[in-house]
């Protein structure tokens, strides 16, 4: 067997935490190892970084020093957890990776996108996730759910034109490498979106196998 590293990614409100757990239980019930875990976080140095770049504050970020944090978090995070769990086989389920770089801090920000992708080169050298579920919902679904959740972080305190950029960004990536990607439409029900995870589980099951 074979370690697997999904991530999934997607605008507030996606219900990507949902649906990981959803993931999570199918594979554990035929018998896979699975490794839940998200960004920025994952380890007790990391969801420190998390705590300042999520928590709103008087002082104004600077957007360099937020893509910092970032990749700082994730420096940690794949030494402690993603690359250990790869390395005796299990399913990584990530909760956002750097596709979330790109679209926060690349389309949201206006970052460089090649700036970005030389931290990830640095920080992940040649590590990049098997397959990517994008779920993907109008922004004013997601913003809608996010809210009901309760107190919002500091991201979600952002603007329309904020998240149409990192919308945008998402699908641009998951229509540039359809090899990696699967967009998957989250303004379903969430029993229609778990029916497309379900449909999913033996190309999943296959390629743990190797």
């Amino acid at each position: 067997m074979t370690g697997l590293f999904i991530t999934l990614e997607g605008p507030e409100g996606a219900g990507k935490s949902t649906n990981r757990e959803y993931l999570a239980e199918r594979l554990r019930a035929a018998g896979v190892e699975v490794v839940l875990t998200r960004e920025p976080g994952g380890t007790p140095l990391a969801e420190r970084i998390r705590d300042v770049l999520l928590a709103p504050v008087d002082e104004v970020m600077n957007p360099d020093t937020e893509l910092l944090l970032v990749f700082a978090a994730r420096a940690q995070h794949l030494a402690e957890v993603i690359r250990p769990a790869l390395a005796r086989g299990a399913v990584v389920l990530c909760d956002r990776f750097t596709d979330s770089t790109y679209a926060y801090q690349g389309g949201g920000r206006g970052l460089s996108l090649e700036r970005i992708a030389t931290l990830e080169a640095f920080v992940q050298g040649d590590l990049r996730p098997d397959l990517t579920l994008v779920f993907d919902l109008p922004i004013e679904i997601g913003m809608a759910r996010a809210s009901a959740r309760g107190r919002l972080d500091r991201f979600e305190l952002e603007g329309r034109v904020f998240f149409d950029a990192v919308r945008s960004a998402f699908l641009k990536r998951a229509e540039a490498d359809p090899a990696r990607y699967l967009l998957v439409d989250a303004s379903q029900s969430l029993d229609r979106v778990q029916q497309a995870l379900d449909a999913l589980m033996p190309q999943l099951l296959e390629r743990h196998r190797g």
